[in-house]
């Protein structure tokens, strides 16, 4: 059977690359051949991946190898933005490719094929850039150019706060700026579907600078030209509801997005800066589902520990740890829980982060005068069954909690601590006597986040016992086990080239008991608590992520970054 001059192309060079024979090549030819009598013909390397003779990277490697340029994997490489966004989607949807970076001055083009010279042509005129084409798996480009599409989709966005001020002010020409429309709905959507819980908006010296906070970790996404920073946060200003022309202090905006079917609420902090407004702005998915202890990452013994904990008639429970570390997640998915008719459940917040049915939510207003001290007094007067005061942040708030706690009523809250143990003394720190700690403190959870290792692209290696024990002295080695298996994060196009794919809680749960009662009132160091804690059946930290690490979760190195 011979050749035509297409089929020739792709065939004969996965011939000469030893991907395929001349068999292979033949029964599919014969299988294009009778699809194509159905007026359905699929090209010689689509039958060829769907018979299982060779894959996607074979066949872009093929051609590229034919056509002379260069072979490039997008989930290895990433994509820079800065060039992207040099092309419209309709263009890039158009032609089937993507500018994905520079190299020695010449723009690298990511294409299925790489002989298209119109293509070539019309994004040198547009870019002004001199093109050089790499070939990339359909697959790959074909996932990236859907991400790149939906990033640019409109975007219906409202201010709560001031919604008809807002769509007011949307008449002014400098926030109706096109590009600066275009961009931030990009920004937006971009950080909707990665999944980020912050973006930063800031200006440097030369340019302005994008990055989303994802899984916890900080990433570059774009840097756009200086002289665009101004329409970008005037537009996010006026979707906010703030204050245009007021640059030289901070302000506060809130916004509702929603994006197809994902409502989102932001909220937007502007703070100046040496080279212009800086845009802090928080995301909070109101459209997803209440998490469950058990799917954070709660260890069963642990969680057995806890819910006796939670369900108690009266006593306080600390949620701890750093600054994003999910502890507002905790207290959710703890009051969800607990949440019955028959309990009267008041909460003070600031901000209300997610809306709860059967809860009493009061958001604070320190303007006037609603601080977490004055609420909770004035809440004492509602019967109260359970409260949840958002954070302990000075003595006042934690005398009160405290002594609410005392008066039969179960109370939750948050505080900054490094570990469970710690806790303890940092009430004292606050001004809380010993005998009051004592008596009201019920338990405490000490939290962090740790991302959860990419399926899709993990890499395992082996460590025998002693080179895991050198490395991790007191990782959970069973007496029998000689070796462990372990995952190295390695990064693709589905987590964002990052090598890790969503969060876990790693927990420790003090119990406090009579035995810990006395250590409080005696004053004891947290060293001492801690080791009593250990002794009586606490699982630390540490030795939670270590668990996990064994279980394939996560990586050692996320654990060392996030527990010491």
């Amino acid at each position: 059977m011979a050749f035509n001059t297409e089929i020739g192309f792709l065939g004969e060079q996965l011939i000469k690359m030893g991907i395929v024979t001349e068999k292979q090549i033949k029964e599919a030819l014969e299988i294009q051949s009778q699809k194509g009598k159905n007026g359905q013909k699929p090209k010689l390397g689509q039958v060829l991946i769907n018979i299982g003779c060779c894959c996607e990277e074979d066949i872009a490697r093929a051609m590229a190898e034919k056509s002379g340029f260069d072979f490039m994997s997008i989930n290895n490489t990433g994509v820079d933005m800065t060039y992207a966004n040099l092309i419209t989607p309709e263009i890039a949807n158009k032609y089937k490719l993507l500018p994905i970076g520079v190299k020695d001055n010449k723009l690298l083009l990511a294409m299925n094929n790489p002989n298209d010279i119109i293509a070539i042509d019309d994004i040198e005129i547009m870019t002004g850039y001199e093109v050089e084409p790499v070939v990339v798996p359909d697959k790959e480009l074909n996932t990236i150019l859907e991400q790149y599409t939906n990033m640019s989709k409109n975007i219906d966005a409202q201010s709560e706060e001031a919604e008809e001020e807002a769509a007011a002010t949307m008449d002014d020409e400098l926030a109706n700026e096109k590009p600066a429309v275009l961009l931030v709905n990009q920004i937006l959507n971009h950080a909707v579907r990665a999944g980020a819980s912050d973006i930063h908006i800031e200006p440097q010296e030369k340019h302005t600078r994008v990055r989303l906070r994802i899984d916890g970790v900080l990433h570059e996404v774009m840097q756009q030209p200086l002289k665009l920073h101004p329409l970008i946060t005037s537009r996010i200003k006026v979707m906010g509801g703030m204050d245009i022309a007021e640059r030289r202090i901070p302000q506060d905006g809130r916004i509702t997005l929603k994006i197809e079917d994902i409502t989102v609420d932001i909220r937007v902090a502007s703070l100046p800066s040496a080279y212009g407004e800086k845009l802090t702005l928080r995301l909070l998915n109101r459209s997803s589902k209440m998490i469950t202890l058990e799917e954070l990452g709660f260890p069963e013994v642990q969680l057995k520990r806890y819910n006796e904990v939670m369900h108690l008639p009266y006593g306080f429970i600390l949620i701890t740890g750093p600054t994003g570390s999910g502890k507002s997640t905790t207290l959710y998915a703890t009051l969800a829980e607990i949440n019955t008719p028959s309990k009267n459940i008041i909460t003070l917040e600031d901000p209300i982060e997610r809306r709860m049915a059967g809860l009493n939510q009061i958001q604070m207003n320190s303007k006037a005068g609603m601080t977490f001290a004055s609420g909770l007094r004035s809440i004492l007067r509602s019967d109260p069954d359970i409260i949840m005061v958002g954070e302990i942040r000075d003595h006042e708030t934690a005398k009160i909690a405290v002594e609410s706690a005392l008066t039969g009523h179960l109370v939750f809250s948050t505080l900054h601590t490094n570990d469970a143990p710690g806790a303890v003394t940092r009430l004292g720190e606050m001004g809380v006597e010993a005998f009051l700690t004592a008596s009201s403190l019920a338990g405490v959870v000490a939290q962090r986040l740790m991302r959860v290792i990419c399926p899709s692209c993990r890499k395992s290696y082996t460590l025998s016992r002693e080179e895991i024990l050198q490395i991790a002295p007191d990782f959970p080695l069973n007496p029998d086990e000689d070796h462990v298996t372990l995952y190295k994060a390695v990064g693709c196009l589905s987590c964002n080239n990052t090598g890790y794919r969503g969060r876990v809680g790693v927990y420790e749960f003090l119990r406090v008991t009579e035995k810990m009662q006395k250590l409080i009132l005696n004053n004891a160091s947290t060293n001492d608590i801690r080791g009593m804690a250990i002794h009586e059946g606490m699982t630390t930290l540490r030795m939670d992520g270590l668990q996990k690490v064994k279980k394939g979760l996560s990586s050692l190195e996320e654990l060392l970054r996030v527990v010491v």
